[in-house]
């Protein structure tokens, strides 16, 4: 309540209210000076109003006091419960953790005033979850409440957490929350074989490599704590077999190392070891984290295919055996139980396979054709052999056949050598070291020899000096060499090798005299420096031959021009390049004319002959018309026609040009028939020409001469 001291009662002084909250969650009775509040509050919304009050006279409305300030404060309640602002809690904690091991913290708020009474002292309690977890009731950490949980028995846990204002007495709030804890999974459990004894059956035709069975050891672990390693025990079996894990399964996959072969063993056994890959040392005294069982495998016989008796042959032969010669054998045994017999063949793939041959049932292989070891050194090939029970198993093997060196080559020279003495040349001088090679394959410690020829040893030019070591060198007989008198010489040198039977071949060799100075050295070997004066050098020399060439190339251009033009002089006065067209000043003599114009010049237009003179004979009167058949040996002259024909009707530029000719036949099935009058039955004057401007502009020529021009008879001739 408000009141002034100048508010006497008789209701002179009115109270007015301002600020936070007047009018609306506050009023004032004006002549009391009462303050009511007009609906709830809530401390939590606003803790305080700052509210302004003034006396004012009612008569004069001035205010009777300064206007004075308060402030109203709202008493808390406990009308908040706590709240788990971060519920639910998901945590986990490893399995077989000891008691008290921490899992995780919860924290619940509570809104009400943390400074007045008990309203926001919260304290935590487990509503579910005992006897596995606790909580402190004054900091909400959750730990664990019972030793050594096992989560491959329990994995997860669902604990109830409440929060409970007033300190937790009778009358408080309280708030819950849920928390899902997970065990995780620790290496606690070692694998186990769920039983001791494996039994697999494999086909002894298994290839190496493949999978023939599987076992599992489980652990009821989870995650990498599950992975097992396998291992094949040593002893009986172990190493034909291997084993792996698959890292998908788990299992244990068993693989073939060797071959099996029913015949000789029926069936293994064996110890396969399982262990984890990672262990936890707070285990170890639970036991050995691995488990062992036994692997029994019983090999199953099945039909099988030849067997060779060695994994690959080699044979040889000398080059040159006669045909059908037997090199050697090879040798397929079936093994199964049934004994079958073999039949062997070529396996063909190459035309080199066609120079051996082998025998079905022995499996010896002879020469089909002639040996050259220069050709081929070696062949390579494949045998097959099939059971006869059953054709469709079969085995290969490789043969190899090398092909021994006959000699029947002589050594030769290796290289071509360019040799050159001196003019000034002592004697017992080395002026070239040759060597030898031979196509045959050279044994081991072959030898050449060197020598002269017999024509060659009683000349004293030069000899042979044989080094003993499949070289030679040349020497010079006598003082001094002259390129006057003789320029090359020729060396007859014969070979010959060490083997069986001896092979030789003479060799000649060219040597060069050379002009040389003091030391030795080569200057020219050239032989038209001998005749050249002494002031001419070869710089000089080539410039004069150049000159030379240029003069008789240009002599040679200037005939040639001369002869062209010349020729095209003939060709322009000869021929007409419009497809060979002849002009007539007159109209010839038709058929019968056959002087006017020779014939050859169609039956080949390429020949052209020389002066041909010209005789005109004057037409016959008109007579009619005779049909004769066209001549069946001039088919060269049909085709010439059609073919200009064909050129010059494709051709838009080439112009109508009109030309007079006489030729062997009379065309037919020309949609134009016979422009000829000379066998017509009427002059012209009686003719309509009209027609001839229908004929395209070919015949445009025709059509003006015939279509404007009236026919006088005067003006034939």
């Amino acid at each position: 309540q408000l009141h002034s001291d100048l508010d006497k009662g008789v209701g002179s002084v009115k109270y007015t209210l301002s600020g936070d909250g007047a009018g609306t969650v506050f009023t004032i009775d004006e002549t009391t000076g009462d303050i009511h509040a007009i609906r709830s509050l809530d401390r939590e919304e606003k803790p305080f109003y700052t509210l302004r009050a003034q006396a004012v006279d009612v008569d004069t409305k001035k205010p009777l006091e300064p206007e004075s300030e308060f402030i109203i404060k709202v008493q808390d309640i406990n009308d908040n419960e706590p709240k788990f602002l971060d519920g639910p809690y998901v945590a986990s904690v490893p399995e077989m953790s000891p008691v008290g091991a921490y899992v995780l913290q919860v924290k619940a708020t509570d809104a009400d005033d943390p400074t007045y009474g008990n309203s926001a002292r919260v304290v935590y309690s487990i509503l579910q979850g005992q006897p596995y977890f606790s909580i402190d009731p004054k900091t909400g950490v959750i730990r664990t409440a019972l030793p050594n949980m096992d989560r491959e028995v329990k994995e997860q846990y669902q604990v109830l957490i409440q929060a409970k204002d007033m300190g937790g007495q009778l009358g408080g709030l309280a708030g819950t929350t849920t928390v899902n804890i997970t065990l995780t999974d620790v290496n606690d459990n070692p694998p186990r074989f769920p039983k001791s004894i494996f039994h697999l059956k494999v086909p002894e035709t298994s290839h190496v490599g493949s999978a023939i069975g599987r076992i599992r050891a489980v652990d009821p672990d989870f995650g990498k704590n599950a992975e097992i390693e396998y291992n094949i025990v040593p002893g009986d079996g172990g190493n034909l077999f291997d084993i792996t894990t698959d890292e998908n399964t788990q299992e244990g996959v068993i693989k073939l190392k060797k071959p099996l072969d029913f015949e000789t063993k029926k069936a293994y056994t064996f110890k396969v070891e399982a262990s984890n890959l990672h262990l936890d040392h707070r285990f170890h005294s639970v036991g050995p984290f691995k488990d062992t069982a036994t692997v029994k495998i019983n090999v199953l016989d099945m039909d099988e295919p030849p067997v060779f008796s060695k994994p690959m042959y080699t044979m040889e032969v000398y080059e040159d055996t006669p045909v059908g010669t037997i090199i050697g054998a090879v040798t397929a045994q079936d093994l199964d139980a049934g004994s079958s017999s073999v039949r062997y063949f070529m396996d063909w793939k190459n035309d080199v396979d066609s120079y051996f041959t082998i025998d079905a049932t022995e499996g010896t292989i002879a020469t089909n054709e002639l040996l050259d070891r220069e050709s081929t050194a070696q062949y390579n090939f494949s045998i097959i052999a099939s059971k006869v029970s059953n054709p469709l198993l079969t085995s290969k093997v490789n043969v190899i056949v090398n092909v021994l060196d006959v000699n029947e080559f002589p050594p030769e020279i290796s290289v071509p050598y360019e040799t050159s003495v001196c003019e000034n040349a002592k004697p017992g001088q080395v002026i070239q070291t040759i060597t030898a090679a031979d196509k045959d394959l050279s044994p081991a410690g072959q030898r050449f020899s060197f020598k002269l020829s017999s024509e060659a040893s009683n000349k004293p030019n030069f000899t042979v000096h044989d080094y003993r070591n499949n070289t030679a060198g040349i020497e010079t007989r006598r003082n001094g060499y002259s390129r006057r008198q003789q320029e090359l010489y020729f060396l007859p040198i014969v070979i010959e090798d060490s083997s069986y039977p001896v092979q030789s071949s003479t060799n000649t060799l060219t040597i060069r005299v050379c002009r040389c100075d003091s030391d030795g050295t080569i200057q020219s070997c050239n032989v038209e420096a001998i005749f050249l004066p002494v002031g001419l050098s070869t710089g000089a020399l080539i410039a004069i031959l150049l000159c030379i060439v240029i003069l008789l190339v240009i002599v040679v251009l200037y005939v040639a021009l001369r002869r062209q033009k010349k020729k095209d002089t003939l060709m322009t006065s000869k021929e007409d390049i419009r497809d060979n067209v002849i002009h007539y000043d007159d109209e010839g003599g038709g058929e019968e004319d056959t002087q006017a114009f020779d014939i050859g010049a169609l039956r080949n237009p390429k020949v052209i002959e020389d002066n041909k003179i010209r005789r005109d004979i004057k037409p016959d009167t008109l007579r009619f018309t005779r049909h004769r058949p066209p001549a069946e040996d001039n088919t060269d002259i049909r085709d010439f026609i059609n073919q200009r024909l064909q050129e010059n009707d494709v051709d838009p530029s080439a112009p109508p040009y009109d030309s007079l000719a006489t030729y062997a036949y009379e065309g037919n099935g020309s949609v134009a028939e016979s422009l000829s009058s000379i066998d017509s039955l009427t002059t012209e004057a009686d003719q309509d020409y009209d027609y001839l401007s229908d004929w395209g502009p070919r015949f445009k020529i025709l059509a003006d001469m015939f279509g404007e021009e009236s026919y006088n008879p005067d003006k034939v001739t």
